[in-house]
């Protein structure tokens, strides 16, 4: 291969690597899949003695890492408002996601039960998340919807959920979540909440 086609190839990938990061929903992908593509910039523009383009992606480089690690630092605050199946706000919230819900939840249909837990996962008061749980067997709960609005996709509001909440959950005499997983994504996610994969179900024991 040809040094100047090398060259080529790697700003092709940059520039491959920032539109791709400009496609991403989560603010903290879209920072690091840009610092990414951004670093490949610089590199290219040395290679190929543009260091005006060299110099303006290290800047790129560096203001993403600043954003990166302010967010690290940054504590959101989280609670759950629980409320009832008569909730006015429930079906607001459900009608405004309901496409991108769709992509998770493909077989979502939902009528409200008075008996279903019904769960908002608020961010620094800003509802981000919707819980929606029915009981099944004694003690478990079929989780009929568990999702996060886009731009607050970084597991925070799911560890917050399934994590710190656990004795919230148990309290309500549940011992046993049951999901099914609606995509790839989807069950990539109940994994790093703790779900297990049994037969044809992902299931998380909160004993």
């Amino acid at each position: 291969m040809e040094l100047q086609t090398f060259y080529e190839m790697v700003g092709y990938v940059a520039s491959i690597v920032v539109a791709i990061s400009l496609t991403m929903r989560s603010v903290l992908r879209l920072r690091i899949v840009n610092l990414i593509g951004a670093a490949v910039f610089s590199i290219y523009g040395v290679l190929i003695h543009a260091y005006p383009v060299a110099v303006l992606n290290a800047l790129i480089v560096l203001i993403d890492l600043y954003y990166l690690i302010e967010m690290a630092r940054a504590r959101a605050y989280f609670a759950l408002l629980e409320v009832t199946a008569e909730s006015k706000y429930l079906p607001a919230f459900l009608r405004f996601h309901a496409q991108d819900i769709q992509q998770f939840f493909p077989n979502f249909d939902y009528t409200p039960r008075a008996s279903d837990l019904i769960l908002f996962v608020l961010r620094d008061m800003v509802p981000v998340g919707l819980f929606i749980g029915r009981a099944g067997a004694p003690g478990e709960i079929n989780v009929l919807l568990d999702y996060v609005a886009p731009g607050y996709r970084d597991l925070k509001p799911g560890l917050f959920l399934y994590e710190q909440q656990t004795p919230r959950l148990r309290a309500q005499g549940i011992v046993r979540l049951c999901a099914t997983a609606g995509n790839a994504a989807h069950r990539s996610y109940l994994e790093r909440m703790g779900f297990v994969a049994q037969g044809d179900g992902y299931y998380r024991s909160l004993a």
